[in-house]
């Protein structure tokens, strides 16, 4: 009798664990499920290309490179740090976008195309951030633990953009297609060039945030300047001729 009872308690004790772990296993199924959803409305709101979520899913790099790196992540966060990278370098070659285990995304990243992005392993992302192709999060090699950039809220980094660095990029930035950017940059702002310069936004944020090219140029800003002060220059010596005359 008593050993049918300890059996009975037994059963009982691994049935109340299954059904525990299957709840918690069900939560965060449920969980990785919303955040998924998440991501796929973020691709429809900011890529004027994308048809239907089913596209997303199974045709868009971007969201399979991010797909992965929830795996390789968790598995990184757990020590299983060659697992981790076996899966990433996978997906890197599928996708043609490398994102090291160690990285930390938040919600809504979109990464449009994708081909040749690469972001380190101490980068770290905010939520509703769009990358283009080509972009790299990466590191100066003078730099010890954290050595790659951190993104705010809100920031698009164009096509062919660098930041370099453990540098901080503010909420609502915009780093134009091709900058170089190597220092902060505060909340609002908008870097073009190489190195990156700011063009400040007076605490507004940027209209049109996928626009890439109707951007300042400080560099042209700055020729138009000094080409304004030659022809003052000139105005004034033809003057003083004037009078000699």
């Amino acid at each position: 009798m008593k050993k049918e009872l300890s059996v009975l308690n037994t059963a009982a004790v691994g049935k109340a664990l299954l059904k525990r772990a299957a709840k918690r296993a069900y939560c965060k199924g449920t969980a990785l499920w919303r955040e998924v959803k998440y991501d796929v409305q973020a691709f429809r709101e900011r890529d004027p290309a994308a048809k239907s979520d089913a596209e997303i899913l199974l045709l868009y790099s971007g969201m399979h490179a991010r797909l992965a790196h929830r795996l390789s992540h968790k598995l990184y966060e757990n020590g299983h740090t060659f697992t981790a990278r076996a899966i990433s370098q996978g997906a890197k070659m599928i996708t043609g976008i490398e994102i090291h285990p160690g990285a930390t995304i938040g919600r809504g990243l979109v990464i449009d195309h994708g081909s040749g992005v690469v972001i380190g392993e101490t980068a770290e992302i905010g939520d509703n951030c769009t990358i283009y192709q080509g972009v790299t999060l990466g590191g100066t090699g003078k730099d010890v633990g954290k050595r790659h950039p951190t993104l705010g809220n809100n920031v698009l980094v164009g096509a062919g953009a660098k930041i370099l660095g453990p540098v901080k990029i503010g909420n609502n930035v915009k780093v134009a297609a091709g900058a170089v950017v190597l220092s902060e940059l505060p909340e609002h702002s908008t870097a073009v060039g190489i190195p990156a310069k700011v063009v400040r936004v007076g605490g507004q944020r940027v209209p049109d945030d996928l626009d890439q090219i109707h951007i300042p140029d400080p560099v042209q800003q700055e020729l138009n300047a000094l080409r304004a002060e030659i022809d003052a220059l000139r105005e004034k010596i033809e003057q003083k001729e004037g009078q000699e005359q």
